[in-house]
């Protein structure tokens, strides 16, 4: 295990945390140690992109479902994964950059009554559109739910 951690650049917990989602999987030998086939250390480098691309576990894990767990994925793996997962990254590009646009303009009185705050929600008029930070993150409206 120390070996495979090592090499994939994870701690060990992060080893037996993969193996207990269903990510890796580890084979035991006759002294009961676990031996993991050399296709761990991609399924690992996918595991870690996506997560650092904020991509769900469960998606991960969704997506590594389709690779048989003993081959490494290969490039068309790995293009097949991620075009699944650019739709999803663009959408949230978009929200955090309305966010990062928004930000200053929406608190930015200092009143903290963004509900009622005269320059962005006149009348508290947003509140017909339901809970939450309306300019922000828009979600569905109450006709498409």
């Amino acid at each position: 295990m120390g070996e495979v951690a090592a090499r994939a650049g994870v701690t060990i917990s992060a080893l037996h945390f993969y193996e207990g989602e269903g990510l890796i999987k580890a084979h035991r030998n006759g002294a009961n140690h676990r031996r993991y086939p050399r296709a761990v250390l991609r399924r690992i480098g996918v595991i870690k992109v996506a997560q650092s691309a904020g991509i769900p576990l469960k998606e991960i894990k969704a997506a590594l479902a389709a690779i048989p767990v003993d081959r490494a994925p290969t490039g068309a793996d790995w293009r097949r994964v991620a075009q699944g997962w650019q739709a999803d990254l663009t959408d949230r590009i978009d929200k955090l950059t309305r966010l990062r646009d928004q930000l200053v303009g929406c608190i930015g009185c200092g009143c903290l009554t963004t509900g009622q705050c005269p320059l962005r929600n006149r009348d508290d008029v947003l509140f017909k559109q339901g809970p939450g930070a309306q300019l922000l993150d828009p979600g569905p409206k109450s006709d498409e739910v």
